[in-house]
């Protein structure tokens, strides 16, 4: 049966051991390695300072998107027909009111149409004034004959003239009667003729007329694309007009952020080549089709106070304020794990522990902090920054509140 080992002994062989060098300095290590181990345990497990978030009141929420100058009313006028161009009236930059003649093509060909169609008209005109006295003539003579044939019938019943004689007087009267149908058919062949003049000389104007440019609408003069002599054909653009008081500003928005941008919300504006000045407008019409490579959605917006002189296609930013926060609060997004959109992972600290929580989440400012709008544990606070050291039930503190 084995013996306890006497206790003196065992001192004095660790006395005989810590006489040797090589024993005290590994005793030596032993006990700083176990201070290290317990510093570090302790160092791991301190309680943590964090950044909190905290309620925030009138918060804009507004949404980015780059976009550039436009007008709702752009047109390229040009001619109807073509020909050579030998007057024009107006030039890149000026202001031209509704009906001014803006250029004019050459004409003389077609006005020896018009003149030519006048003459025909003229001479329907005599044509018809013609049938009818010749129908008037022909009904004189048809009285005439039906007058003769009744008297001539009347005497051969009472055999005063012969039976040809009245045979005779009858076929006068039918063949004056045919004459008459004759001239009333050509009166209404001269009236044809005549309707057919008279549009023959409206089409003929109106293609005279197409040989002058006039402007559609009170506009101003964005390009002048031709110069007098050239030969122009049908539909060559000449102007670019944009109508007064009809620019406005395109912007391209990221679908993800356009769900809330309503026509009358507000936007902030900036100007590429006036980046000092603030323009200010309104939402005044929303894309019903996004564009299927960039998805982004079209949205226009009409200024309140646009600079005085306007060029088409330059940059612009736009912010569009879709909401107004009363009360909310605000984590960063960089805080949120797993964000799909709606929901996502927060660290939350509880009784002086961090925990991990599910929330739902609304708005997105432009700063990229997201809005929660899901319930929370009572006296639960969200952690604005999340660090590598941190672990369910962890030690912790609120050591602030997150900065915007």
């Amino acid at each position: 049966m084995p013996t306890t080992p006497d206790r003196s002994a065992v001192r004095r062989y660790i006395s005989r051991l810590a006489g040797r060098p090589w024993a005290r300095r590994a005793l030596w290590g032993a006990a700083l390695a176990a201070v290290l181990a317990a510093g570090a345990f302790l160092y791991a497990n301190r309680p943590l300072e964090v950044e909190v978030a905290t309620v925030e009141t009138n918060v804009p929420v507004r949404v980015f998107g780059l976009g550039t100058v436009e007008a709702r009313i752009l047109s390229k006028i040009g001619f109807e027909v073509g020909a050579t161009l030998v007057e024009l009236h107006a030039d890149h930059g000026e202001r031209v009111p509704e009906g001014q003649v803006l250029a004019r093509l050459n004409s003389g060909e077609q006005q020896a149409k018009v003149a030519k169609a006048r003459a025909a008209l003229s001479i329907a005109e005599v044509n018809i004034k013609r049938a009818a006295a010749n129908l008037e003539k022909a009904r004189a003579v048809l009285a005439q004959k039906l007058e003769a044939n009744r008297r001539k019938q009347a005497l051969a019943g009472r055999d005063i003239v012969s039976q040809q004689v009245a045979e005779e007087a009858e076929r006068d009267e039918v063949v004056a009667r045919a004459d008459v149908a004759v001239f009333e058919s050509e009166i209404e062949s001269t009236k044809a003729q005549l309707e057919d003049a008279r549009a023959q000389l409206q089409f003929e104007e109106t293609m005279l007329q197409h040989r002058t440019l006039v402007a559609p609408f009170e506009a101003i003069v964005i390009e002048r694309h031709k110069e007098r002599g050239t030969v122009v054909k049908a539909g060559d653009p000449i102007f670019t007009l944009v109508a007064v008081d009809t620019f406005w500003g395109l912007a391209h928005i990221d679908e993800a952020r356009a769900g809330y941008i309503e026509e009358g919300q507000r936007v902030d504006a900036r100007l590429r080549s006036r980046p000092l000045d603030s323009f200010t407008g309104r939402v005044v019409r929303i894309g019903l089709e996004s564009d299927r490579v960039t998805e982004e959605r079209r949205v226009n917006i009409r200024g309140d106070n646009p600079p005085p002189r306007v060029h088409l296609g330059e940059q612009a930013e736009f912010w569009i304020t879709v909401a107004t926060l009363d009360r909310a609060l605000l984590v960063p997004e960089a805080a949120v794990l797993g964000y799909d959109g709606r929901k996502g992972l927060v660290w939350t600290l509880e009784d002086g522990k961090l925990q991990r929580r599910t929330v739902d989440f609304r708005h997105r400012t432009e700063d990229s902090r997201l809005e929660i709008v899901g319930k929370l544990p009572p006296g639960a606070q969200v952690v604005a920054r999340a660090e590598s050291g941190f672990r369910e039930g962890r030690s912790a503190r609120a050591g602030g509140a997150a900065r915007p």
